[in-house]
């Protein structure tokens, strides 16, 4: 008996793909909890409008948030501890960050990860030279290199390597970061939280920017709001010392913190 065969085309599957596979079977082992909030950016966005118009420069949203995020962080620093296998929390002074930017790569477009290195420790202007830096010259970065070469490996091998560097903070930082933030805004508009399946003890997931009306001053003002998802391990990260944390980022986002010097 003949059976009717369905039109379609077969490609490769894409090897950067396994990675994001393998970690999130990983993800799915922790005790995630998600919080979605919204950040009033307008008067950030307002300040680097500014800036552009007055130097031609385009300032990196991306590096304002980490620098806030940073400084944040800096506050209570338990916000990216790692548990080892003695059942010690291990506490790191540099926040380094992992972020996921949108590059090209033989003319496509991909994702490819940075990790900056002590944000809580560098200005806005160091973490936006960095990031133009990577993204002009990402094919000789580190962590690039190191994920083509990881994702050729075979499968068990991969799964081995996560689950002992999970167990490792020191691992854990030197190759992932002690915090990740990706952004599911760069690919729409409007609002919108995406959910994550994080491996970090703290993830934050930059999503879409909206207007709406916001109270200023007993005032009611057309605001513009950005979606974040701070996802952090309730093994390691208790939910008033998070909240806290939302609170105090929430203000340095807000105020623009940093812009003006």
């Amino acid at each position: 008996m003949k059976t009717k065969q369905s039109s379609h085309t077969a490609v490769p599957y894409p090897r950067i793909r396994l990675l994001m596979a393998d970690g999130g079977r990983m993800g799915l082992l922790k005790h995630t909890v998600h919080g979605l909030v919204e950040f009033d950016i307008t008067q950030a966005r307002e300040t680097i409008h500014q800036h552009k118009a007055q130097t031609g420069e385009a300032l990196s949203f991306s590096a304002f948030f980490l620098a806030c995020l940073g400084e944040a962080i800096d506050l209570d620093k338990q916000m990216h501890a790692y548990r080892n296998r003695r059942n010690q929390l291990i506490i790191y002074d540099e926040v380094d960050v992992n972020m996921l930017f949108e590059v090209e790569v033989d003319g496509k477009k991909t994702i490819r990860p940075h990790i900056i290195r002590g944000v809580n420790k560098k200005s806005i202007r160091e973490i936006h030279e960095e990031i133009r830096a990577f993204q002009s010259q990402h094919q000789s970065s580190q962590e690039s290199m190191f994920i083509d070469r990881f994702v050729r490996l075979p499968g068990f091998v991969r799964r081995l390597f996560l689950w002992v560097l999970f167990k490792n903070p020191q691992l854990i930082k030197d190759y992932y970061g002690t915090v990740l933030v990706s952004s599911v805004g760069m690919f729409g508009t409007g609002s919108g939280w995406g959910i994550p399946v994080p491996n970090h003890s703290l993830q934050l997931t930059l999503g879409g920017i909206g207007e709406k009306p916001g109270v200023i001053d007993h005032r009611i003002e057309v605001r513009k709001y950005m979606s974040v998802t701070i996802s952090f391990d309730h093994d390691v990260i208790d939910g008033a010392p998070a909240a806290r944390f939302v609170q105090r980022l929430k203000k340095l986002i807000e105020s623009g913190h940093g812009l003006g010097d």
